[in-house]
């Protein structure tokens, strides 16, 4: 019996850890153990270390983080700490045992005022604190071991956990109208999509189809839509009869700067693992229709 890729999904609990969870079963060849902070905290360094002594994995996929946008301007220190910090320990303590780190990331590294798709060697400049704790926590993993995978995406959502789709879904039934702003584009992503992808690139590194090419990738649905032509079709789909009006982000004005422009380029992804995109309509029908 071939003997089966042992993996470790971080942030279990979060949307995309959940996703994880769904999709376990269908990959047979793949052992997962999942752990949220309860079981591990990623912060604590005499834990972190025991922990990968008596636990040994090929992979560790880290979708644990500090998710808190706005809280993080008046807390940052807590968001380096989870984001930044615990990261490196991560990178520092799986180097020693040869077990590559695929992490998550965003695309609030960058400011938002590109007028074409990010690409993955473009000039980073975070904006928000949360985006400079991201940025922070790249730069240690890749450091401290350098067999890792950075992937950044962006308006993250799904089935689990506190989200923008789940958000309209909500008050699309509770109000009359909704107000949503239409000058920050971008592209939604499917948590199950990017689960997927990560799936995909260690299958086929293991396969040999690929070889494993550590660095930064983007990954997000293809298309671009602002955030209330997203919030449009999520109450269109969902046949909700609430007005929809279109504003602008100063007239919704939060801690956190918000990226205008958050649309990331995928050819890096798509071209070396071979990593097939859905739309990001198609992907909403189906999160919905789930």
């Amino acid at each position: 019996m071939e003997k089966q890729i042992s993996i470790l999904i971080t942030g279990s609990n979060g949307q995309l850890g959940s996703e994880f969870q769904e999709l376990s079963s269908v990959y047979r060849s793949m052992a997962f153990d999942f752990i949220d902070v309860e079981d591990l905290d990623l912060t604590d360094k005499d834990s972190v270390e025991e922990f990968f002594k008596k636990n040994c994995y090929d992979y560790v996929i880290n979708c644990a983080a500090y998710t808190a946008v706005d809280k993080a301007e008046s807390d940052e220190e807590t968001a380096i700490r989870v984001n930044a910090d615990a990261v490196g320990l991560l990178g520092e303590v799986t180097a020693r045992y040869d077990t590559r780190v695929i992490h998550v990331s965003t695309d609030y590294v960058f400011d938002g005022t590109a007028n074409r798709p990010y690409a993955e060697n473009d000039k980073v400049n975070p904006v928000s604190a949360y985006g400079r704790s991201k940025l922070k926590g790249e730069k240690l993993l890749s450091e401290n071991n350098p067999d890792s995978i950075i992937i950044r995406t962006a308006w993250l959502y799904s089935r689990f956990g506190n989200n923008f789709v789940k958000t309209m879904l909500r008050l699309g039934k509770e109000r009359d109208e909704l107000r949503v702003v239409f000058d920050q584009v971008g592209s939604p992503t499917y948590a199950a999509d990017l689960a997927e992808a990560i799936l995909t690139i260690i299958n086929k590194t293991e396969a040999g189809k690929n070889k494993f090419v550590p660095g930064t990738y983007h990954f997000s649905n293809e298309g671009v839509i602002s955030w209330y032509d997203f919030a449009y079709h999520i109450l269109d789909l969902s046949v909700t009869e609430c007005k929809m009006i279109p504003v602008l982000s100063e007239e919704y004005p939060a801690p956190a700067p918000r990226p205008a422009y958050s649309v990331l380029n995928k050819g890096k992804i798509k071209e070396i693992y071979g990593i097939d995109i859905p739309y990001w309509y198609e992907s909403l029908k189906k999160m919905l229709d789930s």
